[in-house]
């Protein structure tokens, strides 16, 4: 009798797949209220490591962290009418405290344009004080009516960018700037995933903004996600707040605004860009733990070079975690740390000691063979950056070999209902095409040039659209 597999298989049932790699690799589970969720340590530890890497990012491009608070007076939302719309379904809404009700209710926190620009305003006086650059590691509350752990949870954790400049050409230069050094640069080189960099059409842009950049992926399914937005907010907030300030001609002027962000689900994308049957597929460079080295046996010898070992790795610059519980069996330890997705693990046994080898066991390729011990530590930073390009190459020959190019609505339908992407041009598909596509469940993800570059305007000559079921 065959022996079940540890997950349902991917091309079986994608959805349970994904639900029971997060189980089985312990990455999350559902919270007591519906659609929360409780993020384990291992997952939280993929969360970690994208956070340092973006704050790096962000920091880089001129950004400072701060905080503002979870609760917003509601009266702040309805300042700026198209924003307020286009979160109303989703805002939670409190009407009591410390068992009385409230004079105003206020709202738990869905984004943070509206209490920032009561700030902002306050801040910014003169041209002196732009830009202003701020951003925020928070959670936010959405409450979802089809949550999905890490793709769409009532509560989840993010961070949002949010700046003041002086004219409209400073800031969109500067969305542009996030959306490519910082988003781009991150999920290419970093998660591994071959993103589609372009701009949203009106129907898809963020509540309140003039224009929304988007980074899309394209997951094992063949579905799209969006993985991170970068909006232009033009003066809308800053007329709604009177954020203005002095310019140096002596003129009160508005200022002109962005905001942008990325969320834990890009740890749902993780998962479904790279897992295999077998779990996930960690990315090196990401990698909370690249390297684990397992000690096969209740072995002195055999503990004392895995540890030793472990220790060698550590200096190399290796992140390596050692595995000696052998009350653990091996068996059961190597399959968890396949699900896990570490990148390589090193086996040794009292059979390797008698041969100086370890058994070099590498996840994102698979296969394994036998290694040096003394060679490990100048071997394995090549092995890694070899895998992390493989996962990004894997990532674009998906992306590539299941987008088809579309002449009609009807084709690009097809292929997006058929588990692919689809590229029109823009001016044969429409505001009329997008919504009898939206009608089946399939939207424009965003907008590209025919040189993939980011159109400057929605109506720019040669625009195409990509055509997608997405998450």
């Amino acid at each position: 009798m065959a022996k079940a597999p540890v997950l349902t298989p991917q091309a079986e049932d994608f959805p349970r797949w994904y639900q029971d790699l997060i189980n089985k690799a312990e990455l999350a589970d559902n919270g007591p209220v519906r659609g929360t969720m409780v993020i384990r340590p291992y997952g939280y530890g993929l969360w970690e490591r994208m956070q340092q890497e973006m704050d790096a990012r962000i920091k880089e491009a001129g950004a400072s962290n701060a905080y503002f608070p979870l609760f917003i007076p509601q009266s702040y939302l309805t300042k700026e009418a198209e924003h307020v719309e286009g979160f109303a379904p989703e805002l939670a809404v409190v009407t009591h405290g410390g068992g009385k009700e409230l004079e105003e209710p206020v709202v738990v926190r869905p984004t943070s344009e509206t209490i920032i620009n009561e700030y902002f305003s306050k801040w910014v006086q003169s041209y002196r004080d732009l830009p202003l650059l701020i951003n925020q590691w928070a959670n936010v509350v959405r409450w979802e009516m089809r949550p999905r752990v890490f793709l769409r949870t009532t509560e989840f954790l993010w961070q949002e960018g949010h700046t003041a400049h002086a004219t409209f050409e400073e800031a969109r230069d500067y969305a542009a700037r996030i959306h490519r050094e910082v988003y781009a640069d991150f999920m290419v080189n970093l998660l591994a995933i071959d993103v589609v960099l372009g701009r949203k059409t009106p129907r898809e842009r963020f509540a309140g903004a003039i224009n929304t950049l988007t980074l899309e992926g394209m997951m094992g399914d063949g579905k799209a996600l969006q993985l991170g937005t970068s909006h232009e907010l033009g003066t809308n907030f800053s007329k709604a707040f009177g954020t203005t300030y002095l310019s140096k001609d002596g003129r009160q002027e508005l200022a002109w605004q962005t905001s942008w962000g990325t969320s834990t689900r890009m740890v749902g994308g993780l998962i479904m860009s790279h897992g295999d049957d077998n779990g996930l597929r960690v990315p090196p460079r990401l990698a909370p733990v690249q390297v684990v080295v397992l000690a096969i046996k209740d072995d002195e010898a055999v503990l004392a070079v895995v540890r030793g070992l472990g220790d060698r790795l550590k200096a190399a610059g290796i992140r390596v975690q050692v595995d000696d519980r052998t009350d653990v069996p091996f068996g059961r330890r190597a399959v968890d740390w396949e699900l896990r997705g570490v990148p390589v693990r090193v086996e040794v046994g009292p059979r390797d000691l008698e041969s100086g080898t370890a058994m070099l066991a590498r996840r994102i390729p698979g296969g394994k063979e036998p290694v040096a011990v003394d060679a490990l530590a100048g071997l394995l930073p090549k092995v890694l950056e070899e895998d992390q390009a493989l996962l990004l190459r894997q990532s674009r020959e998906r992306r590539e070999a299941r987008t088809t190019d579309a002449a009609t609505v009807e084709e690009a339908a097809e292929a997006a209902l058929a588990g692919g992407w689809a590229r029109i041009p823009w001016a044969v598909l429409g505001t009329e095409g997008e919504a009898s596509l939206a009608e089946q469940s399939v939207s424009v993800r965003c907008l590209i040039g025919e040189d993939g570059s980011v159109p400057e305007a929605d109506d720019a000559p040669g625009t195409l659209a990509i055509v997608a079921r997405a998450y």
